[in-house]
């Protein structure tokens, strides 16, 4: 596949966005612009939900400029969609009709199940859940999608919304009434308890959409977060609670500087609280995770997937995820997938000498960070390690959460002792001591692999590791293949991080002994 730009219109009850992304040959998606119209559509509809001509004209003048900024990008697919206040429309027939007539756009308008459907699409492809609520709200529905295994069980869109719940219960009152918000609060409840299976979920909620990022953005900024990107980010119910109280505790010209919030949802964001917290109660969550992924993304996803193949697959993410990122970045898959092995075998043979972890998980990530090693290089190669830092803990990276991708970052980025504690020092709570004192080993034995493999030729044969006579010290002996002038001059350079983990001086003997093949991944 060559490059594609595809382009998605977004017709929403509160907002209409154009969202245009390049797919590149390894089907990374990269968005090169976002364009966004608060245009409330759903404040067009009257009693008897038929949509005036004043909101018609509303729209068929901004898909007019989202056609043309389209053709400038010469994009090769547009995918025109629209949701509930569309959807509600009586006459949308007649919507449809006339923005072909005007655009020559033909506008898709989803169902409820189809709407529910692609915004968690995209929530399974990209995070790392098994098990999870997710709940969009848009102006005008609430679409919850219960999946289990990473397979939707059920799934539900309600007839409420951000702009609906506020004309609803707030219409004429300020914007945090303590008597609107118990009605909306009560109203929510005995909405979300209609459904039996959404009391029992005991799963994640997982928020999609505007409003939920909001909610996420403004906690980062409250507590100062270290990291950037909200894609895959936590808070357990204390925290989403505190946000709520602060939106409720804020006047309108106050949210004006809050931030986090964006100036489109300042009278909105209280109903978006409401429905969030009352769900996360309502579904006994064991926490609130924000998706920066959804609709707009789940339909380029499932387009994608059906017509080249299923690039994306539901399993495996992080695999996936090293692979695209790897490539982004050029790094070359030979060197990297030597590095991995021997890794893995130094791991083994240091780990039967002093238990290194038991967690299979850490060692999984120790073989992405050698895979990934130093991709830094790619912006500089003198300050490699602070580059390869920055890029993966900052990066949305799919089916790894927050936590995650600073412990990737930890390991890819191992250069010496000094530059790990300086970079750990911003997460103090996040992990445990013995924890970083693990991930530094893990990134010692990567930064020793690379010098065993520094001309990237394959020619490390077997590694293995014998006390010395005094038991003293150790002998490592690496039985290679070829010229290794160079890595027998970085290994004993680099030596001290594998002294750090056994506490003894190590012996490096380099042994020509060829084997058949070479370490295996």
């Amino acid at each position: 596949m060559t490059n594609q730009r595809i382009g998605i219109i977004d017709v929403g009850s509160n907002t209409v966005r154009l969202v245009i992304f390049e797919i590149d040959n390894y089907y990374s998606m990269i968005e090169l612009q976002n364009i966004k119209t608060p245009a409330r559509l759903v404040q067009y509809l009257d009693d008897e939900n038929h949509m005036s001509q004043e909101g018609i004209d509303v729209l068929i003048q901004i898909m007019k400029s989202f056609r043309e900024i389209s053709v400038r990008y010469k994009i090769d697919a547009l995918l025109p969609v629209a949701t509930q206040a569309i959807r509600q429309a009586k006459n949308a027939d007649e919507i449809v009709q006339q923005i072909t007539a005007a655009t020559d756009i033909e506008m898709r308008i989803l169902t409820e199940k189809e709407e529910a459907y692609f915004g968690n699409y995209a929530v399974r492809h990209t995070m790392h859940y098994p098990d999870g609520l997710s709940v969009d709200i848009g102006g005008a529905s609430t679409e919850l999608t219960l999946f289990k295994n990473k397979e939707v069980l059920h799934s539900h869109s309600f007839p409420f919304g951000v702009v609906t719940l506020k004309r609803k219960f707030f219409g004429g009152k300020e914007h945090n009434d303590p008597k609107a918000i118990k009605k909306a609060q009560k109203f929510v409840e005995e909405q979300f308890k209609t459904l039996d299976w959404v009391p029992k979920a005991k799963v994640p909620l997982i928020g999609v959409g505007g409003s939920a990022r909001n909610i996420g953005e403004i906690h980062q900024r409250q507590i100062h977060y270290p990291i950037a990107g909200i894609h895959g980010y936590e808070m357990n119910r204390e925290e989403l609670e505190t946000v709520f109280e602060l939106l409720k505790n804020t006047t309108l010209e106050e949210k004006e500087d809050l931030d986090g919030l964006s100036e489109d949802r300042r009278d909105i964001i209280i109903p978006a609280g409401i429905v969030f917290t009352t769900l996360y109660d309502t579904v006994k969550a064991d926490c609130f995770a924000l998706s920066n992924r959804g609709l707009r993304e789940g339909i380029v996803m499932d387009y994608l997937n059906r017509e080249f193949n299923n690039p994306f697959s539901l399993h495996d993410l992080q695999k996936q995820t090293i692979e695209r990122t790897a490539r982004q970045y050029g790094i070359r898959p030979l060197g990297s997938r030597q590095r991995v092995a021997i890794a893995d075998k130094l791991f083994t043979v240091l780990n039967n000498e002093v238990p290194l972890t038991q967690d299979p998980y850490l060692k999984k990530l120790m073989r992405f960070g050698a895979y990934l090693y130093f991709l830094g290089s790619y912006i500089e190669d003198d300050s490699e390690s602070q580059h390869t830092f920055y890029i993966l803990s900052n990066s949305n990276l799919h089916g790894f959460n927050h936590k995650d991708r600073v412990r990737l970052a930890l390991l890819a980025s191992f250069k010496n002792k000094s530059l790990f504690n300086q970079y750990s020092s911003d997460f103090l709570g996040w992990f445990s001591d013995e924890e970083l004192s693990t991930l530094m080993y893990l990134g010692g034995i990567i930064k020793f692999s690379e010098a065993l493999n520094d001309s990237h030729v394959n020619i490390v044969r077997d590694i293995h590791l014998e006390p010395s006579e005094n038991k003293e010290e150790y002998d490592l002996y690496v039985t290679y293949t070829g010229d290794v002038l160079s890595e027998r001059y970085r290994s004993n350079k680099q030596k001290k991080h594998i002294e750090r983990i056994l506490d003894k001086s190590v012996t490096v003997h380099f042994t020509d002994e060829p084997a058949s093949q070479e370490i295996q991944q």
